[in-house]
């Protein structure tokens, strides 16, 4: 891993808040009138994005869309309000979270209607990773928020595990295969 300045200050969570807000057009939705699902996923990484940026000041890339829940469908004409922060920064990576809510232009409510979690990572102009500065969770939702990316972390490590072993055992069995024939 290249490194950046070592002495970089930990940031808080509030340095890392974005917002984004758009506008439900035709263009943006399915038969039925409601925003597609990946134009939603496209909103989101950008939202997330925003926090990454805002936090490690390098280039970053998405890694992982580790969870995103779909919670209510989003209608034409309606406003599309993406909020995020980072959750928990790591050596070179960091877990975003965004929170999605839904504006009724004509009625004015608001509705919950998508959450997610991403993982970016901090990279130089060749591509190779970089240490981003640490995280200063502050409130009890930031810090329990802070908590819990570790243990999404976690699960995700031991899952790439999981699945590095089991094409390792696909591999050998084809291999063991082949040769008997």
């Amino acid at each position: 891993m290249s490194s950046t300045d070592t002495s970089q200050a930990a940031r808080t969570v509030a340095s890392t808040q974005s917002e984004m807000t758009e506008i439900v057009l035709p263009n943006d939705t399915n038969t039925l009138g409601n925003l597609l699902g990946g134009r939603l996923m496209h909103f989101i990484d950008l939202t997330g994005a925003m926090a990454a940026y805002r936090h490690s000041r390098t280039y970053i890339v998405t890694a992982a869309m580790d969870h995103i829940d779909f919670i209510q469908p989003v209608h034409l004409g309606d406003l599309v309000t993406l909020r995020s922060s980072v959750n928990r920064a790591f050596s070179s990576s960091m877990e975003v979270g965004v929170k999605v809510w839904a504006e009724n232009t004509q009625t004015g409510m608001h509705r919950h209607v998508a959450s997610a979690y991403l993982v970016f990572v901090a990279i130089d102009k060749t591509g190779r990773p970089v240490r981003v500065p640490g995280l200063i969770p502050e409130t009890a939702d930031e810090q329990r928020r802070y908590a819990d990316a570790l243990l999404r972390r976690e699960h995700r490590e031991a899952e790439s595990a999981r699945r590095k072993a089991e094409r390792h055992a696909t591999a050998s069995q084809e291999g063991a295969a082949s040769v008997a024939q």
